[in-house]
């Protein structure tokens, strides 16, 4: 340290007190802001902690370098080297302990004075103190002082020269015989001793480190370096020293004591100082001169192999703990990443350096993240009812009750879905009527229609023609309705896709209606049978809601309120529901009284409720839009519905270059890449499957399966893939080659008989269907042999010797049938033994090693798979 600039020294045995020294020794107690809010002068560190000043000690001037005693008795016991090579014992405070009375003021000279660099107690025997002195041609430059040596006075030595301040002269005690003299016409920069052994000094001399070890003291181990300043072990890693010149660290690993084992980034401005956390694992600080910045060098653990001398993974990093230029710094020794700053005007500041988390989500749902020492976990709440699901957790109930794979009734899969989403259940009944009309063109010759049916309701309409006008009757009524009606060929097409007609010439929404009582909903019932101006009817279902278990009663008062209707335009009842069917809840009860108020042609009313559902708003504008309105109404919905990802919207857009676009909107709003990967499969062209967008929602969809070990449900997807979009199916890419000539083995080691030669030639007798191939069939060379049965590969399992025997735990030919699987070649791509795989399975249940004799792979441990198991199950 410098007399100019301050220093800061944790104590070794309060966790709560530090030493600021430069012209003064200053102690301090730091405490959090609670305790000392009523202290006065306590100086504020941070947020949480102020320092309260204890004590002052101003009797050792011309300070170069301060050691704390390292044990607890007496336990403010501190050594100052001086700047003409003395070492003054000093206290901070006050203590009772009678050896700290007898050992304060005692100085240990040398016999040249020259300037003391740096101090060092040692550990384990407390009483031993190395001292590192500047060059002198006549004199050692390390010297190991015992602190309970006698007093030992010479005549030639005065006491002017033994104190530098006047007073108390005869007080003093001086020793001047170290115990150790070491590094003879040398300097000594910087010194630590090595916790392995208490007799081993490590020092930083002018040209080289070295270790000096006290048994035998005439040898040493060093190594030539300029890096010598500011040696320090790491505690957690007693092998691995630091030390530096000028602006570079060097890491020195003293069992490899030739070379720096790894040198840090040089730094353009000379450091000042650099120490080991004491409380994380290769974390090192380093400070440069007139700098407010403290870099961190996080030197990671990484496995490598044998004999490969690749430096470690080094994770640089810089942290501010103040805004002014940082004199010194110290880490706590015990609260984690936790250090204390000096400035060179003594304002101090209580700083953390916080962990970079790393994070790991699961494909399961859960996070977990490593901060410091601390592991945390957050995973969903199972029974949390309030809080929607996450998609991921949707989709993965959804993949397990196979949800998508319904190729038959198309709209279960909205059951399978949970059927509590009005979308899907739209998008799925969409698909399943889409499926319908197909299968009833199929048995017929209209195949050029066949396009129409996936280009959804917004082609559909753009193509109508031949559209009839009729002036239409209420329903059981010869009363003429003030409404006209709009009928062709796609309109009524229109209608079967919507769900509110069957399939046939007729228009009958008796069945839709029948079906919408089974499933409760008597307003949307009503809603549906008044557009097709049957009004008894509507009004027959409000009753029989009414009258229904947990019935709503005022369905009564609204049927009551329809048996009043009338046509003539300025009666009261045409004002009295225009200005009250705002007030209804129910949109559909809503949309009944707007329709038999509004104008003919004009039933904004009903068409842009948005509550209500799309495709019943679609139907009513079918069947009541004219030509020329009905095409511009369409495509404005069809334009909300792909800008909201509305899955209601194919209806409209179908599954065409539109119906990809509204299934990116919904993809990006929600997730639910499984959705989009089903319906862009359900009998589409195959210019939309081939789309990038598409493309990636299935390989994204497999994936995840993947990732949630549900191979078997990836497996079947990718099989009803290969139905629906033959395309995708998959060339063979990996096949067995021979060694000799690179041709293809696989399929001539099948268990088909072998063209051109006879079974017996390859002493195989009994079924041909258990043959042996034991050769190449281009090249006729031998296949290798099994590392365990010792047979060539291509014999299958069942006729190896000691398949059968009583010592194997695992019967690999139990089943009647020949195991194909066991049959299989199988290798370790790292040694490349093998053999059937039958056999490589029942070795690795009880080993880990590989089978051939003189190999020490660890083939099981390798395959990072091996030991998984799926979590789903066919």
């Amino acid at each position: 340290m410098s007399g100019s600039k301050p220093d800061i020294l944790w104590s070794p045995h309060h966790v709560d007190r530090y030493v600021i020294c430069d012209s003064e020794l200053s102690l301090y107690r730091i405490e959090s802001v609670g305790n000392s809010e009523a202290k006065a002068g306590a100086l504020r560190l941070s947020e949480e902690t102020t320092a309260t000043l204890l004590a002052i000690n101003s009797d050792t001037p011309y300070m170069k370098c301060v050691a704390w005693y390292p044990k607890h008795e007496p336990e403010c016991l501190l050594a100052v080297g001086q700047a003409n090579g003395r070492i003054v014992l000093t206290s901070l405070g006050q203590s009772h302990n009678s050896k700290c009375k007898d050992l304060m003021g005692k100085e240990f000279v040398p016999k040249h004075a020259r300037q003391c660099n740096t101090l060092a107690w040692n550990p384990v025997d407390s009483n031993w103190l190395a001292a590192g002195l500047d060059k002198h041609r006549a004199d050692f430059s390390v010297l190991i002082w015992d602190i309970s040596s006698k007093f030992t006075p010479e005549a030639s030595v005065t006491t002017d020269k033994i104190r530098l301040s006047a007073g108390d002269t005869d007080a003093g005690l001086v020793v001047t015989k170290p115990l150790y003299e070491l590094g003879q016409n040398d300097a000594c920069l910087s010194l630590c001793w090595l916790p392995r052994d208490q007799k081993l000094l490590l020092a930083g001399m002018h040209r080289n480190l070295a270790i000096f070890d006290l048994r035998n003291t005439s040898q040493k181990m060093f190594v030539n370096t300029k890096a010598i300043q500011g040696v320090t072990v790491d505690p957690h890693f007693h092998d691995r020293v630091a030390s530096f010149f000028e602006g570079q660290v060097a890491i020195w690993d003293l069992r490899k004591f030739e070379k720096p084992v790894l040198t840090l980034t040089e730094q353009p401005k000379p450091l000042t100082k650099v120490a080991w956390c004491p409380t994380r694992t290769g974390l090192l600080a380093t400070l440069t001169r007139d700098s407010n910045i403290i870099r961190l060098y996080d030197m990671q653990h990484t496995p490598t192999p044998i004999g490969d001398e690749t430096e470690p993974t080094i994770i640089e990093r810089n942290v501010q703990p103040c805004e002014n230029h940082i004199a010194s710094f110290a880490w706590h020794p015990s609260s984690q990443n936790r250090m204390v700053v000096v400035t060179p005007n003594r304002s101090m500041t209580d700083f953390t350096v916080f962990e970079r988390i790393s994070l790991a989500w699961s494909s399961t749902g859960s996070i977990m993240w490593a901060c410091g020492r601390h592991l945390y976990e957050c995973t969903e709440e199972r029974n949390a009812s309030s809080v929607e699901k996450d998609i991921s957790t949707k989709m993965r109930q959804r993949a397990q009750s196979r949800y998508g794979h319904d190729t038959e009734q198309v709209w279960r899969n909205y059951l399978l879905a949970g059927g509590d989403e009005p979308q899907l259940k739209s998008l799925w009944y969409t698909l399943y009527f889409m499926k319908q009309y197909t299968e009833d063109l199929e048995q017929k010759p209209l195949v050029n229609k066949l396009p129409l049916v996936y280009s959804g309701i917004k082609n559909i309409v753009k193509s109508s023609s031949g559209t009839v006008e009729s002036w239409c009757c209420w329903n059981g009524s010869d009363r003429q309705a003030d409404v006209i009606r709009y009928h062709s060929d796609e309109r009524c097409l229109a209608l079967q896709l919507c769900g509110w007609i069957k399939r046939g010439p007729e228009i009958d929404v008796e069945p839709f209606l029948q079906s919408l009582e089974v499933e409760r909903e008597w307003e949307r019932a009503a809603a549906v049978a008044l557009f097709n101006l049957d009004i008894r009817r509507a009004i027959q279902v409000l009753n029989k809601g009414a009258s229904a278990e947990k019935g709503d009663l005022n369905l009564n008062v609204v049927a009551m309120a329809l048996s009043g209707y009338t046509d003539e335009k300025n009666s009261l009842w045409r004002e009295m529901c225009s200005s009250l069917r705002l007030q209804l809840n129910n949109p559909h009860l809503c949309v009944m009284f707007a329709f038999l108020t509004s104008e003919p042609g004009s039933y904004d009313g009903v068409l842009y409720e948005s509550s209500m559902a799309v495709r019943d708003r679609v139907a009513f504008a079918c069947m009541f839009l004219s030509d020329s309105q009905l095409p511009r109404y369409i495509e404005k919905l069809a334009s909300e519905m792909k800008e909201a990802g509305n899955l209601e919207g194919i209806l409209l857009t179908g599954l065409t270059k539109d119906g990809v676009d509204l299934m990116e909107s919904y993809v990006d709003r929600t997730g639910d890449v499984q959705t989009a990967s089903f319906c862009m499969l359900k009998g589409s062209p195959g210019e939309v499957v081939k789309d990038s967008r598409v493309q990636c929602w299935i390989e994204n969809y497999r994936n995840l399966l993947d990732a949630w070990r549900f191979w078997h449900k990836r497996a079947e997807f990718d099989i009803h893939r290969s139905k629906l979009d033959p395309s995708s199916k998959p060339l063979a890419q990996v096949f067995v080659s021979c060694n000799f000539c690179g041709k293809s083995i696989s399929y001539s080691c099948s268990a088909m008989p072998h063209q051109g030669r006879g079974f017996s030639q390859y002493g195989v007798s009994g079924s041909p269907t258990k043959s042996k191939v034991t050769s190449c069939p281009g090249c006729r060379k031998p296949l290798p042999r099994c590392a365990l049965c010792l047979m060539n590969m291509g014999t299958p399992v069942s006729s190896c010797p000691g398949a059968g025997k009583s010592d194997e735990k695992v019967d690999l030919s139990k089943d009647k049938k020949l195991a194909q699987l066991n049959n299989w070649f199988t290798w370790c791509h790292n040694c490349r033994h093998g053999g059937h795989t039958g056999h490589m399975l029942s070795w690795f249940r009880d080993h880990t090693e590989c089978p051939v004799s003189a190999c020490t792979c660890k083939c099981m441990q390798l395959d990072t798979t091996g030991n998984l198991v799926p979590l789903d199950s066919v």
